[in-house]
């Protein structure tokens, strides 16, 4: 079973539902990548204005530092492109990837769902879609939310055992 683990997905996949339930499965400790962004990063995404690759070199910087620092760990991250994983993955060989595979449509009922949630309107979410460049079969275990959370958390379960 490997020891490092980060769900990837866009605003209101269920990273952090689903990590937290990993992490408290596999009595690991666990991490929501948005605890993590600088408070100017939270300021741009409560105006809606979408952050750069530049916003997030720090802040992925630091969840890769978390992940070195700790021998086991759930992340949840958005990971949105190749090259924002490799930076989580930055100086590690035991990353596995859990992507959480949504429609607009599917996340968007979510999200009118959260309240408090710093990340503001559809606006946003259509950015971090335009901005997704999927991860691909041999990058990360890709499950489809389309199901109930505890589906997602067993199927995840299951192919992390097989992993």
């Amino acid at each position: 079973m490997t020891k490092r683990i980060v769900v990837l997905g866009v605003s209101g996949s269920g990273k952090s539902l689903i990590g937290k339930s990993i992490a408290d499965k596999l009595d690991y400790p666990f991490f929501d990548g948005d605890d993590f962004h600088s408070q100017a990063n939270v300021n741009k995404m409560r105006q809606g204005t979408p952050l750069t690759d530049e916003d997030r070199k720090d802040w992925l910087a630091t969840l890769n530092a978390i992940l070195i620092n700790n021998p086991t760990a759930v992340i949840a991250c958005s990971g949105l492109k190749p090259e924002y994983r490799a930076m989580l993955r930055d100086g590690l060989d035991d990353v596995t990837m859990i992507y959480l595979k949504g429609s607009i449509d599917t996340i968007w009922q979510r999200h009118q769902k959260r309240d408090g949630h710093y990340f503001n309107g559809r606006d946003m979410l259509e950015s971090q879609f335009a901005t997704l460049i999927e991860p691909t079969a041999e990058e990360a275990l890709v499950i489809d939310i389309s199901q109930n959370a505890d589906s997602v958390l067993n199927e995840a379960l299951m192919l992390l055992g097989k992993h």
